[in-house]
């Protein structure tokens, strides 16, 4: 089954104008085309670009996307390298996630702090502490 673009655009959630950009970015070379130049986008393309979404939310580059695109297209031969751009994606969504978690306890602790001053109307009751207090 064939998709249009903005079928696409639609199924996952993205502009028309993004899978554009991919497509002018070279990121989308597996995708092919009618005679009058329509983008015809295959189920395996929809996960194609599923798995380009994955590495731009992980912080990956547009130039080391196209890379692991372009080693997709030569098959096993690159096996190693795309388990190797994985792995470093791993370690730095890991490192991400890490540093998210440690944000959200001080979140937490904030909503914790400014819940109690609220319901005692005042900050008063943290004499000894800052507003700012990240303790």
């Amino acid at each position: 089954m064939n998709y249009l673009i903005s079928e696409v655009a639609k199924k996952l959630d993205i502009t028309i104008h993004t899978l554009r950009y991919y497509d002018k970015e070279g990121l989308l070379p597996f995708v092919e085309r009618s005679q009058n130049g329509v983008r015809k986008f295959r189920e395996s393309d929809v996960e194609a670009i599923k798995i380009i979404q994955c590495l731009k939310v992980t912080g990956m580059p547009i130039k080391e996307i196209k890379e692991f695109i372009a080693w997709s297209l030569e098959g096993d031969s690159t096996l190693k390298e795309r388990y190797n751009m994985f792995l470093e994606r791993k370690a730095a969504v890991k490192a991400q996630l890490e540093e998210l978690n440690r944000t959200m306890e001080v979140i937490h602790y904030k909503c914790e702090y400014f819940e109690k001053a609220v319901k005692a109307g005042t900050e008063e009751i943290y004499h000894d502490k800052k507003l700012i207090n990240f303790n």
